[in-house]
């Protein structure tokens, strides 16, 4: 059997005319490429500009962070600066109130007690000024009702006003803004004895 004979009997050709027709080399299996679209950008290039994105946000966050510790440190400095230099006013007006002290004390033996008593008087209005300045007030509490939060009580005396009331103060309160500096030492009126 002849090449032709055995091709036609594979392809199931009968006639000559089939047998004589040259037949298609076999081809080798087609591997397909990945369309390129000629319009928008390549892969590589949309990955170099993801790249790109992120390296941008990477220092964006990089600077906030730097400014978020620029600004934390600032705070902390001003904070400090703040508690340390805080009665810097109060220290200066009170430096008046010493400079009224010394010159009370310098005046010597020729003053008379009269003249002493008058600049001490006038230093005790400065330093009261300032105390007003710096709302600093005085808590001179008596015949007013005990209260525990600004007196402290030391003593309990018979007496013939209502009882729980202040009858005297030993020691002079002082409050900052409604805060309690120092509570006034006092004693308390317990009432008739009966």
């Amino acid at each position: 059997m002849t090449e032709n004979e055995t091709l036609n009997a594979t392809n199931g050709a009968a006639s000559p005319e089939a047998a004589a027709m040259p037949q298609p080399a076999e081809e080798a299996p087609h591997v397909q490429t990945p369309a390129v679209d000629e319009t928008g950008p390549s892969l590589e290039e949309l990955l170099r500009q993801a790249e790109q994105k992120a390296q941008e946000r990477h220092d964006a966050w990089l600077r906030a962070m730097a400014e978020v510790e620029n600004t934390r440190r600032r705070a902390a400095e001003e904070a400090e600066r703040a508690r340390k230099f805080a009665l810097e006013g109060f220290a200066r007006e009170l430096l008046a109130v010493k400079d009224s002290l010394e010159a009370a004390l310098a005046v010597g033996e020729g003053a008379s007690v009269e003249r002493l008593k008058e600049g001490v008087e006038l230093t005790l209005k400065q330093l009261a000024s300032v105390f007003e300045k710096h709302h600093i007030t005085e808590v001179n509490p008596v015949g007013q009702r005990f209260d525990p939060n600004v007196h402290q009580a030391i003593a309990t005396v018979p007496g013939t006003g209502e009882p729980n009331t202040v009858a005297s103060v030993l020691q002079k309160g002082y409050l900052l803004h409604e805060r309690v500096l120092r509570p006034a030492l006092v004693t308390v009126c317990q009432g008739p004895a009966s």
